[in-house]
């Protein structure tokens, strides 16, 4: 959270608060998971992938957050977030529902509620809330577009200086470098596809690689996911990557980990995305993509 001051969560606690006012909903309720991290991040910087947690943002309080976690990690918890008040939640309707009599709301506002998932959607309609949805939270601002262009900053370097020296060397050495280099530059997470073009680019399966192999990357910098995929040949970077609408698939790294696939159509300004398309070479396929934004004037590569 060094990176990122007080001050943006409080602006951005400050504009979903606004939404709140406009609904007339005295909290919201964001759900954070595996698949679905992102907008807790965003808010608090909280981002456990292995546990299902609520963040309620109430409109005149500091948050709390609901999660299965054990109180031996609170402490962590409030150490790395905005987060002061953890409270544990083993089925999240009844504390929910605690939470919300303790401080006299009969209605809240969810974000996302019916991509909630379906037992817990289910339980939350069971108890006595009029449940309000929220949707299209803006979850991108200055501070969001920083930290990802620093991120795809570093894959772009790293991948830059080390994809020459991978060919002729197995997919196994070339993973294990990265995986280094990575590691000590700060990142947290980190996956690694390669392929030598005659199929989409595949975990490492100690195959040597070969002139135009492709390496795609998924890492994750403080919490902050971004996706590129280089082929070894740099001089065939491609200006049609966002101009030419590829009918490939795209990513949206804005609201969900990065292998959740959304439909372009389904973007919007603000969105946080990759695009990732393939090119013939030869008799094989070369794989290109980067992280871009949906900013004011359409697509951009961050």
């Amino acid at each position: 959270m060094s990176e990122i001051p007080p001050e943006v969560f409080e602006q951005r606690l400050a504009g979903i608060r606004r939404i709140m006012a406009a609904k007339n909903v005295p909290a919201a309720v964001v759900y954070s998971e595996l698949w679905r991290s992102n907008p807790a991040r965003f808010f608090s910087n909280y981002m456990p992938y292995f546990n299902r947690a609520l963040l309620i943002i109430p409109a005149d309080l500091p948050v709390t957050l609901l999660c299965g976690l054990s109180p031996r990690v609170y402490g962590w918890i409030r150490s790395v977030t905005t987060i002061e008040d953890v409270r544990p939640a083993a089925n999240f309707a009844q504390p929910l529902l605690d939470l919300a009599a303790e401080s006299g709301w009969a209605r809240i506002g969810i974000l996302d509620f019916p991509q909630f998932p379906f037992d817990l959607n289910r339980a939350i309609k069971a108890v006595n809330l009029e449940i309000v949805n929220i949707a299209d939270v803006p979850l991108c601002d200055d501070n969001e577009l920083a930290m990802r262009r620093k991120a795809v900053a570093m894959a772009r370097e790293v991948l830059e200086a080390e994809l020459n020296a991978g060919v002729g060397r197995t997919d196994y050495e070339v993973v294990g470098r990265l995986e280094r280099l990575f590691r000590r530059a700060g990142v947290e997470d980190l996956i690694t596809l390669l392929t030598n073009g005659s199929s989409a680019p595949a975990p490492a399966t100690g195959a040597r690689l070969e002139p135009n192999y492709s390496v795609s990357l998924a890492l994750e910098y403080r919490g902050h996911w971004v996706r590129i995929s280089r082929p070894h040949d740099f001089a065939c970077a491609p200006e049609w990557l966002i101009q030419d609408d590829p009918s490939a698939y795209v990513e949206n790294l804005g609201r969900s980990y990065p292998y959740e696939c959304v439909s372009r159509s389904s973007l919007r300004s603000g969105s946080i995305f990759a695009v990732h398309v393939s090119r013939p070479a030869g008799a094989k396929q070369i794989f290109y993509g980067d992280t871009c934004w949906y900013g004011a004037s359409g697509p951009e590569i961050l």
